[in-house]
């Protein structure tokens, strides 16, 4: 086939913000990256509008916050629209509302000026991952037609990803069985509803700043529509009529969508030289910004050992933990998912079982669960290792008085290659009994007291050979 070709270390598909995310990381680890986007503009509607305190502190971990401004801070979601108390210990409890255009873009100046190059209007038609040890990427473009080969592709292109359906991926789950539908509409005027649960259906309108109403609502007991496309405006208009009684025909959408419940994931996170993350691994209702975040997540654990995998400086087997960790936070996750559409969405016959979890959710360690879960703060990974309260969990934020002055584990953290807190000669780190040993990603791998060789299998084990972790003595501050 005639064409342009191109050699890289990593393709990506898909540029949104998952996509970017990974090709940032990419380029952090020292890989080659090359994303390829069927969209020729960013976004931008926003599809999701909500980050997550384990989000926010992932972009904190990369400096990123300060371009994001002053969002706007919420300290109270939901669960299956009953109120939930987001508050859990961390400096970014709750959810922050920012648009996902907004979350687009930072990250893909972020990517860009890592050196991650992104060509966009590029729609990718053919993936051969063979015997061969590399993979074949096959586009149309701009420029026409373009050929990318490389060791490693990376699917972020979303729930109807191209690259699952041409490798025909097993993707289990189950199909919707609900559907809602929802529009950014200016030049209407609806009370604020949050999770209003009618007679026929139940309604969601919030009012921005700019005087655009967000609209979404379902039917009891209407199934999905067959579709090919977003809804007509008409229609919406219709559905929130027949459930609120309102009309806002009358109105200017500027942008229309559909979601459902549907439930997948894939069997596994990575197919030889192809590996899924975010919608491309997994499609779930986007309930509370859950989809946006977990995916994120993917991106953030895989993008590190990838570049020390391509690199050629990764333990053999550390890839191979991307799966094993984030096929099971996925799968519980979407265990919640499932729960909350039939709480959400279920007609008067789970009205006694809303009321009942409205009852437990008031009880302190239940609501401190379901936050856990919900903002992504209590994921652990089983990284091997005796039992420590520190192993596997994501070190939480700490402001450190050190010799050299005041910092903070979130600073240490920003050239991407993990840090050790403790002196350089083994001493205590905060909150254990020996030096800790932190991921690139943030979670804890060695804690605990000294052993003989533990902090040198731990850094054979997940950190790329002859990386220098930023190392202090530092104790937290008051």
């Amino acid at each position: 086939m005639a064409g342009a070709r191109l050699d890289t270390q990593v393709v990506v598909v898909g540029a949104g913000p998952v996509g970017l995310l990974l090709a940032g990381e990419l380029r952090l680890g020292g890989a080659e990256v090359v994303v390829l986007e069927r969209r020729p503009e960013p976004a931008t509607e926003s599809r999701a509008s909500t980050l997550h305190a384990r989000t926010m502190e992932i972009l904190d971990s990369r400096g990123l916050l300060p371009a994001l401004g002053d969002p706007p801070r919420q300290p109270r979601g939901h669960y299956a629209g009953i109120p939930l108390d987001l508050t859990l210990p961390g400096p970014y409890a709750g959810q922050w509302k920012v648009p996902q255009y907004d979350t687009e873009r930072l990250l893909e100046q972020w990517a860009r000026a890592l050196g991650a190059d992104i060509r966009r209007g590029h729609d990718v038609h053919t993936v051969t991952a063979g015997a061969a040890p590399y993979v074949e990427t096959a586009a149309e473009g701009p420029g026409g037609a373009l050929r990318v080969r490389s060791p490693y592709l990376v699917a972020c292109d979303g729930e109807d990803s191209t690259v699952r359906r041409l490798l025909d991926a097993p993707f289990p789950g189950h199909d919707a069985r609900r559907e809602l539908v929802r529009a950014d509409v200016a030049g209407i005027d609806v009370p604020d509803r949050r999770f209003e649960r009618l007679p026929d259906g139940f309604a969601v309108a919030a009012r921005r700043a700019d005087g655009v109403t967000r609209v979404m609502a379902h039917e009891f007991g209407v199934p999905p529509r067959p579709r090919t496309g977003a809804p007509e405006y008409a229609e919406i208009a219709e559905v929130w009529k027949r459930v609120t009684g309102e009309d806002i025909s009358g109105g200017t959408p500027l942008w229309v969508n559909a979601f459902d419940d549907t439930n997948r994931q894939l069997d596994a996170y990575r197919h030889g030289r192809v590996l899924f993350a975010g919608d491309a691994a997994h499609r779930q209702m986007p309930i509370g910004g859950q989809a946006l975040n977990l995916g994120l997540a993917d991106a953030f654990n895989l993008g590190w050992k990838l570049a020390a995998h391509v690199t050629g400086r990764a333990h053999p087997d550390l890839l191979d933990t991307y799966h094993l960790e984030r096929h099971q936070v996925g799968r519980r996750v979407l265990a919640g998912i499932r729960a909350q559409a039939l709480l959400l969405l279920g007609g008067p016959e789970v009205q006694p079982l809303r009321e009942l979890m409205t009852e437990l959710i008031a009880l302190e360690p239940v609501r401190a669960h379901l936050a856990g879960l919900v903002s992504g703060l209590d994921v652990r990974y089983d990284v091997g290792g005796p039992a420590h309260p520190l192993l596997g969990a994501r070190l939480p934020h700490l402001a450190l008085d050190t010799p050299g002055g005041r910092t903070s584990t979130t600073e240490l953290l920003r050239a991407g290659h993990g840090l050790r807190l403790g002196g350089p000669h083994g001493g205590p780190g905060p909150g254990a009994d020996g030096p800790v040993l932190v991921r690139p990603d943030g979670h804890v791998v060695r804690a605990g007291p000294e052993r003989a060789d533990d902090e040198a299998t731990a850094r054979a084990r997940w950190f790329p050979a002859g990386a220098t972790l930023p190392t202090t003595e530092g104790t937290p501050c008051p």
